[in-house]
C-alpha cells in the first residue's frame, strides 16, 4: 500500500506546489482512493508531476465540508468521470469562521447530480479500508470549534464537524488512522477507532488542527498518544509545523511532517 501526499501547506522540489490544504492519493491493491482535494486544482497538477492518473480513481472521500478540503472537487469531476464521492451530507451546511468569512464547500451540491453517496454509518470500501462517520467525543479539551459556526435561517450556531469522517486502514492487525483536520480531536478519532476495532495502531496520519492550541491541552493530547501506543504519527496541514518540535519533544513513537510529495509506504 502507498500514500502520497497530493497537497499540504508545505513542500519541498521545485515541480511541485504547496498551499493551505490537504490532499492524499491511496493505492491499496487494486483499488485507488482520493482523501479530500484542497482548496483548488493545485492537487492535481502536483499528481501529474508525480505520475499520478487522477482519471483512474475509483473512490473520493471528503473528510469534511471546508473549502480547503473540497475546492479542488469540481475540476478533480471533471477528469475523472466514474468516482464516487463519499461525503457526509451535513458537509454541504453554510460554513463561516468568526460569523463573517464564508469556509464552506464552493459548489453547489446539484453539480455532482448522481456522484454523490451520503455516509452516515462504518462504510467499509475495500478489503481493508474503512470510512468512519460518527466521531464520538470523549475528550472535550481536544475538539477545535472556535470562532468557526454554521449559518442557518440567518442564524449562526457553533459548527461541532457532525460533517466530518475519517478513514481506517486495517493492515496486518494493526490501524492507519486517516484525519482531514481533527475539529473533533484526534485524541477521539483514535479512541473511536480502538473502539470499534480493538487493535493496536501502527500510524496516525493527517491534520490535526494543533496550530493554535496552548501548551498544556497539547500536553495533555501527547500524553494520550503515548497511552494509546502509536508506533508513528505523521503530521500535516493546520497541524502546524511548529508543533512538530514540541510534539517529538514527548512523543515516545516516530514522528515526521508528511509535506506535499511524501510518499509512505505500509
Amino acid at each position: 500500500m502507498k500514500i502520497t501526499t497530493l497537497i499540504d501547506n508545505v513542500v519541498y522540489g521545485n515541480k511541485l506546489v504547496a498551499e493551505h490544504g490537504f490532499s492524499l492519493y491511496i493505492e491499496s491493491n487494486d483499488k485507488k482512493i482520493l482523501f479530500d482535494t484542497g482548496q483548488s486544482k493545485n492537487f492535481i497538477d502536483n499528481a501529474i508531476n508525480l505520475g499520478i492518473d487522477i482519471s483512474k480513481i475509483d473512490f473520493c472521500i471528503i473528510s469534511h465540508g471546508h473549502y480547503d478540503h473540497t475546492g479542488g472537487l469540481y475540476d478533480f469531476c471533471k477528469i475523472n468521470k466514474k468516482a464516487k464521492i463519499f461525503i457526509k451530507k451535513e458537509a454541504f451546511l453554510k460554513k463561516y469562521k468568526s460569523n463573517k468569512n464564508y469556509i464552506g464547500i464552493p459548489f453547489n451540491e446539484n453539480i455532482f447530480e448522481d456522484r454523490l453517496i451520503f455516509v452516515s454509518q462504518n462504510t467499509k470500501i475495500t478489503d481493508d479500508i474503512y470510512i468512519m462517520p460518527d466521531i464520538k467525543i470523549y475528550n472535550y479539551e481536544d475538539t477545535h470549534f472556535k470562532e468557526m459556526s454554521i449559518k442557518q435561517n440567518n442564524e449562526y450556531f457553533t459548527d461541532e464537524f457532525i460533517d466530518e469522517q475519517f478513514l481506517v486502514i486495517n493492515q496486518n492487525n494493526s490501524l492507519v488512522i486517516i484525519s482531514g483536520c481533527s475539529h473533533r480531536g484526534i485524541t477521539n478519532i483514535i479512541k473511536t477507532s480502538i473502539e470499534y476495532f480493538n487493535l493496536p495502531i501502527n500510524l496516525v496520519l493527517g491534520g490535526f488542527h494543533f496550530k493554535d492550541e496552548d501548551d498544556k491541552t497539547l500536553k495533555n493530547i501527547i500524553e494520550s498518544f503515548n497511552n494509546f501506543n502509536i508506533k508513528q504519527i505523521g503530521v500535516s496541514h493546520c497541524t502546524g509545523i511548529d508543533k512538530l518540535i514540541n510534539i517529538s519533544k514527548s512523543f515516545l513513537g516516530n514522528i515526521f511532517y508528511n509535506y506535499t510529495g511524501n510518499l509512505i509506504n505500509l
